[in-house]
């Protein structure tokens, strides 16, 4: 496929792409199978007459369209990979030529909204804070407590059950007097407060003592994910405490931590897990640092971005956010009924963060253009290995492909912007975070008192660098 790019003015390009007449063919041909599905010539079972046959019938153009219609999905990402385009939004599609006889190129163009440019301003040794965590004592006492937990045992007690305690029981489950189906369970081990059943269940068995019978009242929700006829009903279980049992946790003594771990003492048990949570409290801490270190460069760089191609990044964030609850089981709609939002007014919500992310793209990407920087062959098949152990193969092999498919190129900009990232965030200076909030603060005051009067009319419009 040959294409031709056009710079265009609000972060958009045009491009025009020519198919050639193999892809033509090919695509015509396929229509043409499927076509035939619905055919009958004679001399042939229906769905079975040769891509030929059903052209000459049903006449070139007629199974074109069809076949245009198919195959230009896959064309336009063949001619985004062609252009090198990283596409924001969805694009505005034009054809430009199409064959009247087999045997002729097709042409296309589209245009499409595109990362806008930067102008960067200083992006090394930027003044950026970190904060420096140590693991606080409370959350070293409450992984104490998760690992205490899991050594605990229980113990029947000849008493009436308290919250926190387990009771053995048999239950069936009645809804109008009728016994339903999956409403009922012997020996069942149930831990009171753990809201392992539905709603005020465990509640009603708090008090009861070994020996007793115990009808539980209970109303199923009206999205009772259970047996649908059981939404909305009410419901008596006749249920038989058997045991109640109490929760004995082992004391905090050495004898504890040898028993739950390889240390010897619960000192050194403490200090090995304040060790653990500090490091991944510093991991954080440095990844917010990265962060705050290109934020500082995308303050000091110019990026101009038209609200067309915020509101169409919001817009992909939230088909991203579609998909990943789909993939989860969740009906995105319903996620929208929780939120009490339409799907226009989370994307409206969005558009701040997808503001962020296009400036923080557009930067990064400047720094490696700036920088020179570049990914080797080494690098690449390193940052496939992953991927390539997932689909069973070498990550040689595998960058071969992704090259056929001019697909690499995905690959080589996400390396080149983690180098950017990593030379800037390298090359910046750590300071105490409380300084830096102190520093931006009076930055910010300062753009208050620089900024100009304000017309009457603009009243209550927030001023921002810029404004004229």
């Amino acid at each position: 496929m040959q294409t031709t790019l056009k710079e265009l003015p609000e972060s958009r390009v045009e491009v025009q792409a020519e198919v050639p007449p193999k892809d033509v063919e090919r695509a015509a041909n396929r229509a043409a199978r499927a076509m035939a599905r619905e055919l009958r010539l004679p001399g042939f079972r229906k769905g079975k007459a040769p891509p030929s046959l059903v052209i000459q019938r049903l006449g070139f153009g007629a199974v074109l369209a069809e076949a245009i219609r198919d195959a230009l999905p896959e064309w336009y990402e063949a001619a985004l990979l062609d252009a090198a385009v990283t596409p924001i939004g969805d694009p505005d599609i034009d054809m430009v030529s199409t064959p009247e006889v087999e045997g002729e190129p097709l042409t296309f163009k589209f245009e499409v909204g595109v990362r806008p440019q930067a102008e960067l301003g200083e992006y090394k040794g930027l003044e950026v804070g970190r904060e420096e965590k140590e693991a606080d004592e409370e959350v070293i006492d409450t992984e104490v407590d998760r690992i205490r937990e899991g050594f605990a045992r229980l113990e029947p007690v000849e008493r009436a059950a308290k919250e926190a305690d387990s009771v053995l029981i048999d239950f069936e489950g009645f809804v109008d007097g009728q016994a339903f189906q999956g409403g009922k369970s012997d020996d069942y081990l149930l831990a009171l407060g753990s809201n392992q059943l539905i709603d005020d269940f465990e509640d009603q068995l708090v008090g009861a003592s070994p020996g007793d019978e115990v009808d539980v009242e209970v109303s199923f929700p009206e999205e009772y994910p259970g047996e649908p006829n059981l939404a909305g009903k009410e419901a008596v279980f006749k249920v038989k405490v058997k045991e109640v049992r109490e929760k004995i946790l082992p004391e905090l003594d050495d004898d504890f931590a040898s028993d739950a771990s390889e240390f010897e003492t619960l000192e050194e048990l403490r200090a090995d897990i304040r060790e653990k949570v500090g490091a991944a409290l510093n991991s954080r801490a440095a990844e917010d640092f990265r962060i705050a270190a290109v934020d500082a460069a995308v303050e000091n760089a110019t990026v101009e971005i038209p609200d067309e191609i915020v509101t169409a990044r919001a817009t992909e964030r939230w088909e991203r956010m579609e998909r990943q609850l789909a993939q989860q089981g969740m009906d995105p709609n319903m996620f929208l009924q929780m939120q009490g939002k339409t799907r226009d007014e989370l994307i409206e919500e969005s558009k701040p963060d997808a503001e962020r992310e296009l400036k923080r793209e557009a930067v990064v990407t400047a720094i490696a253009a700036a920088e020179e920087l570049e990914v080797s062959e080494e690098e690449m098949v390193e940052a496939l290995a992953h991927s390539a152990e997932h689909e069973r193969t070498t990550p040689e092999k595998l960058l071969v492909r992704l090259r056929e498919n001019g697909r690499d190129a995905v690959i080589r900009e996400d390396l080149l912007a983690q180098k950017a990232i990593e030379l800037v965030s390298d090359s910046a200076k750590a300071i105490p975070l409380e300084e830096a909030e102190a520093a931006k603060g009076k930055a910010e005051a300062a753009e208050k008192i620089l900024a100009p009067e304000k017309e009457p009319e603009a009243a209550g419009k927030l001023w921002t660098p810029g404004d004229e």
